[in-house]
């Protein structure tokens, strides 16, 4: 017979191997959560690293289109899962975390569940837990791409329109990849020419891609929206320059850099505001 102190130990690795359920967050005190597995929990992040919208520029089309949609979810209306795609530095994270700001300051119910990547194989368990409530929950997970032997996007169908159960009805999934396909275009190639079956092959990566319903595509922004981003900066921070030294400025700035982007924007601005002795 096994001793007290046997079993003890015995009942603690369970229950590692097997941790107890997540339980519900403090919906009310937060509007923005992450997850985090191992052990399951919600935690409640008091301040966004966000930008206003109106200083995302050159991305109006995205914008407005992200905008309804969200604003029809947070009023319990049909909506469609979202992948964000393209270039990098380019705003498709900055938009999704300012349009939730945005449908906030609307007054309607809407938080924001941010998923990093590598806890995608644990979303099974937070789509059980956001299930139980009626908050109306955006799912965000940044920066999503997969390599060849990577298996984590089949976790992600259960979100988008998979399994038996199906996503919940208060849950909407948005999603930013520097590519459209989510898996680099030499690998898709690569499968292509070395299956048995060349389109099967690739067909179920693929096919995740095309279970969002809104593909919203970011392009490299020309110089005038690049200046015009930087402008905006210090307007809304009070950072006096004129016009023809930041443009100088800014324009070499960009070229030390190789290029030209709302990051860069960004970079530049901070460095200006630093320089300037200007907090932001």
């Amino acid at each position: 017979m096994m001793s007290d102190d046997a079993l003890t130990r015995i009942a603690a690795a369970l229950e590692r191997l097997s941790p107890p359920p997540a339980t519900a967050p403090d919906w009310v005190g937060a509007h923005a959560f992450v997850w985090h597995a191992t052990p399951d929990r919600l935690d409640a992040v008091p301040h966004v690293n966000r930008v206003d919208l109106s200083l995302l520029v050159g991305i109006d089309r995205a914008r407005d289109t992200l905008m309804e949609n969200t604003t029809q979810f947070a009023r319990g209306l049909p909506a469609n899962n979202a992948l964000l795609w393209g270039s990098r530095g380019m705003g498709k994270s900055s938009l999704v975390k300012a349009i939730h700001a945005a449908v906030l300051a609307q007054g309607l119910p809407c938080k924001l569940v941010e998923v990093q990547r590598e806890d995608l194989p644990s979303i099974g368990r937070l789509l059980t837990l956001l299930r139980a409530t009626r908050e109306r929950i955006v799912l965000f997970c940044d920066d999503l791409s997969f390599s060849h032997d990577d298996t984590h996007y089949k976790s992600l169908k259960a979100v988008l329109d998979g399994g038996v159960e199906g996503r919940p009805d208060n849950v909407i999934l948005y999603a930013t990849s520097n590519r459209r396909h989510l898996m680099p275009r030499d690998m898709i190639e690569n499968e292509r020419s070395s299956a048995i079956n060349p389109s099967e092959a690739v067909e179920e990566k693929v096919s995740l891609s095309d279970r969002f319903g809104l593909w919203l595509g970011f392009h490299p922004c020309n110089q005038d929206d690049y200046l015009a981003m930087i402008r905006g900066y210090c307007d809304a921070h009070g950072v006096e320059i004129d016009d023809a030294a930041l443009r100088a400025e800014a324009i070499e700035w960009q070229a030390t850099r190789g290029a030209r982007s709302g990051r860069v924007a960004w970079q530049y601005f901070t460095d200006l505001a630093g320089r300037r002795g200007v907090r932001v």
